[in-house]
C-alpha cells in the first residue's frame, strides 16, 4: 500500500475549512479523472455558504497535460490507496464532513460513511460495492477495455474516443462527447478495474461497504439513467443495500443524464440538486 500525505492543494483546503464555520464538503472523484472536475462544483458550493476539499487520487498528476505525458503515473493503485488516502483527508478535518462523490469516488464516500466518518453522504452513480448484483451487460462491455486483458492489471488505461463515447458520453452530442475526451479524460488504475469486478468472488474485496454502522448518517443516492458505466440498476441496487441501515436513506433518479453528468454542460443542475441536499444536513 502507498505511504499518503496530504498535497499542498488538499492542505490548503482542509486549513481553509478548518478556519470556517460549518461541515467541510469532501469530494471525492472518478476514475479516469483529475480533482479539477470539481472546480466549477467548488464555486457553486462556495456561493452556498459551503467549504470544500476535493480529493486527489495517490500519484495523481496535477494537469491534464501532466496526465497524458505520464500515462502510468496511476497504475497500479487499488481501491484501498484511494480509500485509505481519502480517510486521511478527512481526518485532518476538525469535523465530521459530507462526502460527494462520483463513481469510485461514491463508493469510497460510502467506505467512509460506514465508519462513521461523514456528517452525510451523496453518492452520485456509486461504482458497485460487495453484495451488488451481476453487472449487466452495458457494464461489462464499458468495462472490457480494461478486464479484457490480465496484463492491464498494472497498467493505467485511457480509453479511446469510441470506447468512451460508449461507456461513458453516451448521454451527450458527439461533439460535447468529443470534447470532453479532449479535455477531461485521463488515463485511469486498471487495478481498480479488476477489484471492482473480483468483488462477489473476493471474501475479503476491497469493495466491501460496513452499510449497517448507526453512525453512517444520512445519504443520498444518485442515479444517472443512462449510465452504461454504472448501470442504473447497481445504483438502484446500492439504494437497496444501503436503505437497511437505521439513518435515512434517499434516491434521486435522473433518468435522462450518462455518466459525464458531473462534468458535461447540465452539470449544474446536478450540483443543484446535491446542494439542497446538503444544505438540509447542515
Amino acid at each position: 500500500m502507498l505511504t499518503h500525505t496530504l498535497t499542498l492543494r488538499e492542505r490548503e483546503q482542509v486549513d481553509a475549512a478548518n478556519s470556517a464555520d460549518g461541515p467541510a464538503v469532501v469530494l471525492l472523484h472518478e476514475l479516469w479523472a483529475l480533482v479539477d472536475a470539481w472546480e466549477p462544483w467548488r464555486d457553486r458550493l462556495g456561493e452556498h455558504g459551503f467549504t470544500t476539499v476535493a480529493v486527489e487520487w495517490p500519484r495523481e498528476p496535477e494537469t491534464f497535460e501532466e496526465a497524458l505525458a505520464d500515462p502510468d503515473a496511476v497504475a497500479g493503485v487499488s481501491l484501498a490507496d484511494v480509500r485509505e488516502h481519502a480517510a486521511m483527508v478527512v481526518g485532518a478535518l476538525r469535523e465530521r464532513p459530507l462526502l460527494v462523490g462520483h463513481g469510485v469516488g461514491a463508493l469510497t464516500a460510502q467506505q467512509l460513511a460506514g465508519k462513521g466518518l461523514a456528517r452525510a453522504t451523496v453518492a452520485i452513480a456509486p461504482a458497485p460495492m460487495k453484495g451488488s448484483t451481476r453487472a449487466p451487460d452495458s457494464m461489462l462491455q464499458a468495462a472490457a477495455p480494461v478486464l479484457r486483458d490480465p496484463q492491464n492489471r498494472d497498467r493505467a488505461i485511457r480509453l479511446t474516443f469510441p470506447e468512451f463515447r460508449y461507456a461513458y458520453a453516451n448521454a451527450v452530442n458527439v461533439d460535447e462527447a468529443r470534447t470532453l475526451w479532449e479535455t477531461r479524460h485521463v488515463p485511469g488504475s486498471a487495478r481498480v478495474g479488476f477489484e471492482l469486478a473480483s468483488l462477489r468472488r473476493d471474501p475479503r474485496a476491497p469493495a466491501s461497504v460496513d452499510t449497517v454502522n448507526r453512525e453512517r448518517g444520512p445519504m443520498l443516492v444518485v442515479s444517472a439513467g443512462r449510465s452504461r458505466l454504472v448501470d442504473p440498476a447497481i445504483s438502484a441496487e446500492t439504494f437497496r443495500i444501503q436503505s437497511r441501515n437505521p439513518c435515512e436513506t434517499e434516491f434521486l433518479d435522473l433518468p435522462d443524464r450518462g455518466h459525464t453528468l458531473l462534468i458535461d454542460s447540465g452539470w449544474a443542475e446536478v450540483a443543484d440538486h446535491v446542494i439542497a441536499y446538503l444544505e438540509r444536513q447542515r
